[in-house]
């Protein structure tokens, strides 16, 4: 290591006399010129005098070789500085032909892989854009459309245009809680509360909580609890796991039917515990298993009135703890279960 730092400091003092000149090619040519100069001076000082003809039709010779072996050299960097300038005015579908195990190569693969990577974010930022908006939209249209009632006289503000009015403002607020826990995990702040308590009375206080919320927009969802054994402790963030668990409920509720139940199982084993919520609905379709956990997606339920991203920051929320969620598929199920949208949490229990 101290070698190459050594080295690498006496590169940068040595002088760099090329510099001022924008053609690699040209460089070469430059280099060959010099190089060739320096060993034929060197002959003709040590061996005597050499044929002129001889010399400059080797130096010509070798300054058209260069040449042609520099255009496949070249041709890469001058792709990449295309492809730089479309990127930026937003173009990130160049790539790099690249067929050189050099340098160059490496250099083209990498320049490929950013402009891929640049290309998926500037695509996930569009979508971010066009789903806040739709987001944002829904709630405001049918607040709007109540306070013109209001206003115009059309309404009375009687309770129920009240409670009307007041859920479209909690799931802005919803929406927004969301998108504000989605920059802190961009941004990688988003730390953990780590304490110990127990977790069939954060169950219990969530399954409370989640029946008041689907009593409210109608559904009429029981929440069941079972956690074996009885009164387990966990050391995790229980305001995050608070959150996760509630989400998990929010989503079990919307996608089951109207009236329903929502089973919520705990087990705490050796090394983890498991967290289970069961929904009574059609289950998750095989190709919607690992999308469910993207941001903004909400299955068939579109208009279910939720935002898309509680799943997203439950996963986020699980893999700080160092856990897993997945959906559990039907043939992962013992014979005799009851099917139904499953989704399952690992946590460490220490």
């Amino acid at each position: 290591m101290k070698v190459r730092a050594f080295t690498g400091k006496l590169a940068d003092l040595l002088p760099r006399p090329l510099d001022p000149i924008r053609s690699i090619k040209l460089k070469l040519a430059i280099l060959m010129v010099c190089s060739g100069g320096v060993a034929f001076a060197f002959f003709n000082f040590t061996i005597g005098w050499l044929p002129p003809r001889t010399t400059i039709t080797a130096i010509v010779l070798a300054l058209i070789t260069s040449q042609i072996l520099a255009h496949g050299m070249t041709r890469p960097l001058r792709e990449m500085t295309t492809a730089a300038r479309a990127m930026a005015r937003g173009d990130y579908t160049r790539r790099i032909r690249a067929t050189t195990r050099d340098e160059v190569g490496e250099l083209a693969h990498a320049f490929n892989q950013m402009a891929a990577d640049l290309d998926i974010a500037d695509q996930q930022r569009r979508e971010l854009i066009a789903n806040v908006s739709h987001e944002l939209r829904t709630p405001i249209t049918a607040l709007n459309g109540v306070l013109e009632n209001l206003v115009d006289g059309v309404a009375e503000p009687d309770p129920e245009t009240l409670r009307t009015a007041l859920a479209q403002t909690e799931r802005l607020g919803l929406l927004v809680t969301d998108l504000l826990d989605l920059s802190r995990i961009d941004a990688g702040a988003f730390p953990l509360d780590r304490e110990e308590f127990d977790l069939e009375l954060l169950l219990d206080e969530v399954a409370a909580e989640a029946e008041v919320m689907a009593a409210a927009v109608g559904r009429g969802v029981r929440f069941l609890v079972d956690v074996q054994p009885p009164a387990p402790s966990v050391v995790a963030d229980r305001g995050r796991l608070h959150q996760v668990v509630l989400n998990l409920l929010d989503n079990a509720a919307r996608h089951g039917p109207a009236g329903g139940k929502v089973h919520v199982w705990a087990e705490a084993r050796k090394d983890d515990v498991v967290i289970e919520v069961r929904d009574e609905g059609p289950g998750i379709p095989a190709g919607e298993r690992d999308r469910v956990f993207e941001r903004f997606t909400r299955g068939e339920r579109a208009g279910g009135g939720g935002t898309g991203l509680g799943l997203a920051i439950a996963r986020w929320v699980v893999d700080l703890h160092g856990g897993s969620i997945s959906v559990v598929a039907p043939e992962q199920l013992a014979p005799g279960e009851p099917q139904g949208g499953r989704i399952r949490v690992v946590l460490p229990i220490r």
